[in-house]
């Protein structure tokens, strides 16, 4: 049994990290009001919802026995869905309890304690194969599966401080200490899909356990030094595949006697376009390890490769452990996400051009067609350029993170929380709709544990220094080093209105400095503090042209270094322009082509508004476009424009799209 020093621990892990909590932040924004609402009141139980209708928590009833009948369904891996279901569902318990949602939390718990072995939990084996573990470890996910599992525990931990919760993640961790760290120290040792090594940071953050930090930098460094991997993965298919069959003639003996269930059907996976003469990409990407980010050890890994989503949790987990050690990884994250940014990115921030292996082509390789741009590889992205912030303390970073969460995260999820793109092209001829769930549904609950924790990418502290990363709405209490508690109030009205307003709440006077973020979409931009006109030097725009046009390199912080007085107030004001960004020439599916964006949010066609136009090939005057307000979809900004026959067009944010009926749409657009 642990005592309660850990409940100081969390705190005291919390307060190094220079992150505020999940209750230090209460978000109060027009724009983001409505969306966390629906986050929380209809997304989250439409979720749940959907687990229970295609058996994803049945799994776990079946193993422990409350179900008696009954086959596992899904895929070997589904056991994360439901745990990041849970992680979000603890986040948003965590700043909005309720006891509908309180109660599926603990329901679930329950479930997830009786179905633990000595730390090990995998459905897919306890079930079909109970005499085996590891047995896949670069194709099964069960370490990817744990990881999510020990994220969702602590998420918990931190709104109840159950001490049983946190042994839970604890037993997990220490049997992966014992089986990978102390017992099996094979270069194959290591998960094929990325996620275990941010948990194990996580844990280590919160307990001061060196042993988990220890195996997450060996999971790290053994990535990348095993010979002949291309025999392993092969090796390691042929089980698989060998392993799936059984799972096959198992349901087909179950089915025999159960006919009541031939009837069930998971719903269908995500529709891909391929062009082609792809499958052979395919195939070399698998056999070389780059999907599975084992190409290269990590400390040479210079070039974004392989699969979006392993590739981002990947390169979190070295910013997370760069952040908590030496900064050894620093020099190549840098290099592979400037990289990325300027040779490998969407206009959108969408990351992964190509379909069947889910990531990245070559350099300039962005067809907006075939474009997969995966929401969990969005989401990754967020997860890595938020560490980046907090590790490097530059504007880029944030400012990236700024942009996918309004374009290639929020087109992820419907204006009701009740449907979802899997991926999301910038062109689609009508092929790419809204589901409510998925046969693979990872992206659903990953976007909504991270929205309830959107309050903890605004600020950063450290001394006697605050970061404003993110202009949300909202007010928080903290305390810098040395001095009284503080409250700030920040009003936005972004993205729609370029007006910031920061009050502060002060028990007495305090010298400190905060850094204000001026976004890169900015060409100017206007100060105040108490009314009068400030005058703060800005540094040398860097004007590094990417791929897509969009450049977060002209991104940077300014430094308000000062005595502040209580209530004092800082005025901020940039202008949102309409813009049109153009992609580099390197990029030959867009040329010719531009993007119409406005302060963060880039603008699409929808057919739907324009009906008696060809929206892929339509000439629109650049000097044509205007902003006006609408109550379309709660009161957006849409920009409207002339095509050279004379017929109007009106554009939409690219995240609103598909939210009504079945559509065709395009962010690429012509301009004249």
């Amino acid at each position: 049994m642990f005592i309660k020093p850990y409940h100081i621990i969390w705190s005291v892990m919390v307060c190094l990290s220079n992150q505020l909590t999940l209750k230090q932040v209460q978000i109060n924004d027009s724009f983001w009001n409505s969306r966390l609402k629906m986050n929380i009141e209809d997304a989250i139980f439409h979720q749940w919802k959907q687990l229970e209708k295609y058996r994803c928590i049945d799994n776990f009833r079946i193993l422990i026995g409350d179900k008696e009948e009954g086959f596992r369904e899904g895929w070997f891996f589904s056991d994360s869905d439901a745990y990041k279901w849970l992680d979000a569902a603890c986040r948003i318990y965590t700043i909005f309890p309720s006891n509908k949602l309180k109660g599926l939390i603990d329901e679930f718990i329950k479930i997830i304690q009786r179905s633990e072995d000595d730390g090990y939990i995998y459905t897919f084996n306890q079930i079909h194969f109970p005499d085996k573990q590891w047995t896949n470890l670069w194709i099964e996910h069960e370490l990817y599966c744990l990881g999510h599992l020990i994220e969702a525990l602590l998420a918990h931990y931190e709104f109840s401080l159950e001490l049983k919760i946190l042994e839970l993640a604890i037993r997990i961790a220490d049997l992966l200490v014992q089986q990978f760290l102390e017992e099996n120290t094979s270069s194959n040792a290591i998960p094929g899909h990325q996620e275990i090594e941010i948990a194990l940071i996580k844990l280590f953050r919160i307990t001061n356990r060196t042993r988990y930090l220890k195996l997450a930098e060996e999971f790290l460094q053994r990535r990348g030094k095993s010979r002949l991997k291309w025999l392993s993965l092969l090796k390691q298919d042929f089980k698989h595949n060998r392993r799936l069959g059984r799972v096959k003639r198992l349901k087909e003996k179950y089915l025999i006697q159960h006919p009541e269930d031939k009837d069930f059907r998971l719903p269908d996976n995500v529709y891909i376009t391929f062009p082609s003469g792809f499958k052979r990409r395919v195939f070399f990407n698998y056999v070389t390890g780059k999907y599975f980010q084992i190409h290269n050890p990590l400390e040479n890994q210079t070039i974004p490769e392989g699969h979006a989503v392993r590739f981002s949790y990947l390169m979190t987990a070295a910013a997370m452990y760069s952040y908590e050690t030496d900064k050894k990884y620093l020099p190549n994250l840098q290099t592979v996400w400037n990289h990325m940014v300027s040779k490998k990115m969407f206009v959108t921030g969408g990351i992964g051009s190509l379909p069947g292996i889910e990531g990245f082509g070559r350099d300039y390789e962005l067809n907006p067609e075939y474009a997969y741009c995966e929401t969990c590889g969005a989401l990754g992205s967020i997860f890595w350029n938020w560490e980046m912030t907090l590790l490097t303390a530059e504007a880029k970073f944030a400012d990236l993170l700024e942009w996918q969460l309004y374009n290639a995260v929020s087109v992820g999820i419907s204006q009701d929380g009740k449907s979802y793109l899997y991926r999301n092209p910038l062109v689609s001829k009508g092929d790419v709709t809204r589901k409510e769930w998925f046969a693979i549904p990872c992206c659903p609950s990953n976007l909504s544990r991270t929205w309830a924790s959107l309050g903890q990418y605004i600020y950063s502290y450290h001394g006697s220094k605050i970061w404003i990363h993110q202009y949300i709405g909202n007010e928080t209490h903290f305390t810098l080093e040395s001095m009284s508690p503080m409250r700030m109030i920040l009003n936005s009205g972004f993205p729609w209105h370029g007006n910031v307003q920061i009050e502060l709440d002060l028990i007495s006077s305090e010298f400190f400095a905060i850094y204000l973020r001026i976004p890169s979409w900015v060409e100017s931009y206007s100060l105040k503090i108490n009314d009068e006109d400030q005058q703060v030097s800005r540094n040398e725009l860097n004007t590094v042209k990417t791929a897509s046009g969009y450049s977060p390199f002209r991104s940077c912080y300014i430094s308000l270094e000062r005595e502040w007085n209580p209530g004092d107030r800082i005025d901020l004001h940039f202008p949102m322009k309409i813009q049109i960004l153009q992609s580099r020439p390197e990029v030959k599916n867009d040329f010719g082509k531009s993007t119409i964006t406005r302060g963060p949010v880039v603008y699409c066609l929808e057919n739907i508004d324009n009906p008696n136009i060809d929206i892929f090939n339509a000439r629109i005057f650049g000097n044509s476009l205007t902003v006006e307000p609408t109550e379309l979809f709660g009161d957006i900004y849409i920009i409207k424009g002339q095509t050279e026959d004379g017929k109007k067009v009106a554009f939409i944010p690219y995240y609103c799209w598909s939210n009504r009926e079945h559509s065709q749409m395009t962010v690429m657009v012509n301009v004249i």
